[in-house]
C-alpha cells in the first residue's frame, strides 16, 4: 500500500510539474502589445477640430481641421500613431499649445499634419514659384508663453507656414508669415525627433524660447526666398543634431540671442548633413550651412556640407552683409571643427571659410585647411579655393557628385537619394566625440526625448553604427 501511495503522489507531482511547464511555455509564447498612451477622452472624428480641445486623437483615425485649435493651460492633447490631421488648404489654421501637445508617431505608423490635395513637385529643376511647398497651405504649431511640453515624434509636418490672418498667438502679429513650429517659453520643453518638415514660406522652425532637442529629422524645401531650417532667438538652449537638410533657402541651423530673454542662446550643432542650401536667398553673405550671430554661443562639430553656398559662419567684429554691420556672436564661447565640406565650384570653394567672418579653420576639418588656404591665413580673408574643387567626395550611397552639369540650387528634396555613407567614405572615423551633449530635456517615451544621441566618430547625420538619422 505504501508503494502504491508513493506512486500516486509521484504521478500527481509529475502531472502538476508538467502543467506548470506547459503554462510557462505558453506564457513565453504570448506577446502582449503595450497599450497606446492615452489621456482623457477620445476626440471624435465626426466634428472638425476647432476651438479648445483635450484628450486623445486615436490611432489610425483621420481628423479634419475647421479652425484654430487651442490646447488650454494644464490640458494635454495626445496624438496616437497613424493619426492624420487634415487641413483644408485654404486657411492658415494653427494649433496653439498653452499646455501640452504630444504627437507620438512611430516608425511603422507616423502621424501626418498635411493638406492631401497638395501634390509634391519633387522634380529636379521645377519652378519654385509654382511649388505648393512654398505656398503655406496651413499655419503652424505654436507653443504659447505658458506651454509646458511640445513633443513631436515620427510626424510629418507638410505644406505649413502660411500667412496668418488674425493671429491666434500672442507673439505673432496679424498678417505675419507663420512658422511651421514656433514657441515662446524659455521654461517649456520642446522635442522634435525622427520627423519630417516639408516646405514653408519662411523658417520651418523658429523658437523664441524653450529647452529643446531637435534630432534625427529631415528638412526639405525650407523657405521660399529666405528662411533657416532652425532660426533660434534668445531664451533657447539645446541640441540640433543628426538632421538632414536639403535645399534650405538660407542656412540649416542659425543661432541668435536677439530678443532680450534669458537664458542666453546656446546651441550645439553637430552631426548634421546639409545639402545644396543657401541658393534661394539672394543677399550677399547669406545662406548655406551653420551660423552663429548676435550674442549666441555653442559649438558646431562633425557637420557634413555638400555644395552649400557658404561654410559655417561665426559673426565677428568686422562681419557685414552688403555694408550693414552685424551684431557679434559670443565668439569667446563658440567652438567648432571636424566639419566636412565638399564643393563643385570655385565660387563656393572660396567660401568654405566665408569671407568677412570669424570662424577659425580647424586642422581636422575636411578638406585640410593647409591644402588650400594661404600661409598665415586670417579668418575672413579672401583666398583661392580652386585646389579643392571636386575633391574629398563623401561617397553617399546615392547622390550624384560631382554636380557639374546640374544647378546646385535645384536640389531641394530627398526623393530617391540616399545620403548614408558608403563603407569607404572618407567621412567615416573623422568625427569628434570629446564633448558632452546639452541634455536639457527629459528622456521619456511620452514627455521627452526617446534618446539623446551623443556625437559620433563619423561625420554627418548617418554614422556607420546606425545611431543617427533613421530616414
Amino acid at each position: 500500500m505504501k508503494i502504491k501511495s508513493n506512486l500516486v503522489v509521484t504521478m500527481i507531482i509529475a502531472g502538476f510539474t508538467s502543467m506548470m511547464v506547459s503554462c510557462n511555455k505558453s506564457e513565453e509564447a504570448v506577446q502582449v502589445s503595450a497599450p497606446l498612451f492615452k489621456v482623457g477622452q477620445a476626440v471624435s472624428t465626426k466634428t472638425p477640430l476647432s476651438g479648445s480641445i483635450k484628450g486623445t486623437l486615436l490611432s489610425d483615425s483621420t481628423y479634419k481641421v475647421g479652425g484654430d485649435v487651442f490646447i488650454n493651460e494644464n490640458d494635454t492633447l495626445v496624438i496616437q500613431p497613424g493619426a492624420k490631421i487634415i487641413f483644408p488648404g485654404n486657411a492658415p489654421y494653427c494649433f496653439v499649445v498653452k499646455g501640452s501637445l504630444l504627437s507620438l508617431g512611430t516608425e511603422a505608423k507616423p502621424i501626418y499634419f498635411t493638406v492631401p490635395t497638395a501634390v509634391r513637385t519633387d522634380v529636379y529643376g521645377a519652378d519654385p514659384t509654382t511649388d505648393p511647398a512654398y505656398k503655406g497651405l496651413w499655419g503652424g504649431i505654436y507653443g504659447e508663453t505658458t506651454f509646458k511640453n511640445i513633443i513631436i515624434k515620427w510626424t510629418h509636418l507638410d505644406f505649413g507656414g502660411g500667412k496668418l490672418a488674425t493671429s491666434p498667438v500672442s507673439f505673432m502679429a496679424n498678417g505675419a508669415t507663420s512658422y511651421v513650429l514656433s514657441v515662446s517659453n524659455p521654461s517649456g520643453v520642446l522635442v522634435l525627433e525622427d520627423s519630417w518638415l516639408y516646405g514653408c514660406i519662411d523658417d520651418p522652425f523658429r523658437p523664441f524660447g524653450c529647452k529643446f532637442n531637435v534630432m534625427r529629422n529631415t528638412f526639405e524645401k525650407g523657405g521660399f526666398t529666405g528662411g533657416e531650417s532652425m532660426n533660434i532667438k534668445s531664451g533657447n538652449v539645446g541640441i540640433f543634431a543628426y538632421n538632414l537638410i536639403v535645399g534650405s533657402a538660407t542656412n540649416g541651423p542659425k543661432a541668435s540671442n536677439n530678443g532680450g530673454k534669458n537664458p542666453q542662446t546656446e546651441v550645439q550643432m553637430y552631426n548634421n548633413t546639409i545639402v545644396c542650401s543657401g541658393y534661394r536667398r539672394s543677399s550677399a553673405g547669406r545662406g548655406g550651412s551653420t551660423n552663429f550671430e548676435e550674442g549666441s554661443k555653442g559649438n558646431y562639430y562633425n557637420n557634413l556640407m555638400v555644395n552649400c553656398k557658404f561654410g559655417p559662419r561665426v559673426v565677428g567684429a568686422t562681419a557685414n552683409y552688403n555694408g550693414n554691420a552685424l551684431v557679434v556672436a559670443d565668439t569667446a564661447n563658440i567652438k567648432g571643427g571636424y566639419n566636412y565640406s565638399y564643393v563643385d565650384s570655385v565660387k563656393i570653394a572660396n567660401e568654405i571659410y566665408p569671407t568677412g567672418f570669424a570662424q577659425k579653420p580647424n586642422p581636422n576639418d575636411i578638406p585640410t585647411p593647409s591644402s588650400f588656404l594661404p600661409t598665415n591665413y586670417k579668418p575672413g580673408q579672401v583666398y583661392d579655393g580652386s585646389a579643392v574643387v571636386g575633391k574629398n567626395n563623401p561617397l553617399f550611397v546615392n547622390f550624384p557628385l560631382p554636380q557639374s552639369n546640374k544647378r546646385m540650387g535645384d536640389v531641394s528634396f530627398v526623393g530617391t537619394y540616399n545620403f548614408r555613407l558608403q563603407a569607404t567614405s572618407p567621412a567615416i572615423g573623422k568625427g569628434f566625440t570629446g564633448f558632452v551633449p546639452l541634455n536639457v530635456v527629459p528622456v521619456s517615451a511620452n514627455f521627452g526625448a526617446t534618446v539623446i544621441t551623443p556625437p559620433n566618430k563619423d561625420i554627418g547625420a548617418y554614422p556607420s553604427d546606425n545611431t543617427g538619422n533613421k530616414h
